[in-house]
């Protein structure tokens, strides 16, 4: 059972070097529950562009993705050796060590991505019990579309095609919104 992390009010500006620190932190810690659980491993954040990582909005979307990671976990019957939940001011993550072939895993993750709106916004990692990591290109599947305009996400990242408070407002659509799609 996943868990919820608690809503937050500090919403506090990230520097490059603090998320690049994070992010090799969470490698570490990946390769740490690879090396303990010897078995799947799922790191889950949230894509959500600008310099504040962590606020309401993204503590919202955190959940949900949490919320459907536990039903997806349920309905295809995983068994669920650790997970645990970091409360970060560089965004909120989540590990799961999870007894099922990693492909598997990937694929199920991608789909649920497709079905909930605010899928879009989930990032799940997988890596198998040798700490290799499936992205879609390995499945020759698609790679995301940006929230604005549908094109590949990287592309419009990359050129800053679209202002922050354009893609903040979709992040706000797809997150309130009720339906799966």
């Amino acid at each position: 059972m996943f868990y919820p992390l608690p809503d937050t009010v500090e919403q506090t500006e990230i520097s490059l070097p603090e998320l690049l620190e994070s992010r090799d932190n969470r490698q570490a810690r990946q390769q740490e529950w690879i090396g303990l659980h010897q078995v799947t491993l799922i790191s889950f954040t949230v894509v959500y562009p600008g310099p504040v990582k962590d606020s309401s909005l993204v503590r919202q979307v955190f959940n949900q993705g949490l919320n459907a990671l536990n039903q997806i976990a349920q309905n295809r019957q995983w068994v669920l050796l650790a997970q645990q939940s970091f409360a970060l001011a560089t965004g909120p993550e989540c590990l799961v060590a999870v007894d099922a072939d990693a492909i598997e895993v990937k694929k199920a993750l991608i789909e649920s991505e497709e079905l909930y709106s605010v899928g879009r916004l989930w990032d799940f990692d997988v890596f198998d019990a040798n700490g290799q990591q499936y992205s879609r290109s390995d499945l020759n599947l698609p790679p995301r579309r940006c929230l604005v305009c549908e094109k590949e996400a990287k592309i419009c990242a990359r050129h800053r095609t679209h202002q922050l408070n354009d893609i903040i407002n979709q992040i706000e659509v797809l997150a309130n919104a009720s339906d799966h799609g």
